[in-house]
This record gives structure tokens, sequence and C-alpha cells, in this order.
């Protein structure tokens, strides 16, 4: 089963690299403002997720730079499972005015940057 994951994951990343979408074009002011957005955001993610994938092709068609984090190593597994309770991506951690929440399902990733960040 690890095996037929593996070749699956690594299907995902070629389509990905061959299919990856374009960046959104803005003038460097506005994305200036959108990067300022996205300092307080990281996702937490694996390479190979279809899931992740999905939400970081979002991400490169809104032209967000939001931070990645690898959650299968261990700092970055350990603070997902301390701050958001589960050990399962992929997972925005938002910063707002000190507070930090965490937003599991790449549907509602998606929609939150696609609403509140990229707008």
């Amino acid at each position: 089963m690890a095996i037929i994951r593996w070749i699956l994951g690594r299907i995902i990343l070629l389509f990905n690299f061959i299919f990856t979408p374009r960046g959104m074009k803005r003038d460097p002011k506005a994305q200036q403002a959108i990067d300022a957005k996205t300092q307080n955001l990281a996702l937490y993610q694996y390479d190979a997720c279809p899931f992740c994938v999905k939400v970081r092709r979002a991400m490169k068609r809104n032209s967000l730079n939001i931070e990645l984090r690898n959650a299968k190593v261990a700092p970055h597994r350990q603070h997902l499972i301390e701050g958001g309770g589960l050990a399962k991506v992929p997972c925005l951690r938002i910063e707002e005015q000190g507070e930090v929440t965490w937003l599991y399902e790449s549907n509602d990733i998606i929609e939150y940057l696609e609403t509140k960040i990229a707008a």
C-alpha cells in the first residue's frame, strides 16, 4: 500500500508541475497589500497530498505568498498537533490580532483565501 501511495503521490506532483496555474497579475502596490495580509498565515501540508495540492494551486492562482510548513517534519508536526489538535493536512494557521485560528479542510481554506485575503 505504501508503494502505491508513493507512486500516486509522484503522479500527482508531476501533473501539478505540468499543469501549474498562472498567478494573478496585480500592480505592485496591490500585491504588497496582499503580501501584508499573508504574513501571518502558514499552511501545514504534505507535498504529495491531493488536497494540499488543491490549496497550493489556489494560492498560486491568486498570487498568495503563504509560508508552507511540511507537517511530516517533527517541529511542524508537533506544532500542528498542539495548536490545531489534529495531525491532519491541509491546515491553515491564521494569526489575527494575537489570536490563532486553525482552519482545516481544503475547500474551507480556499474559500477563506479567496474571500478574505485575495479579494
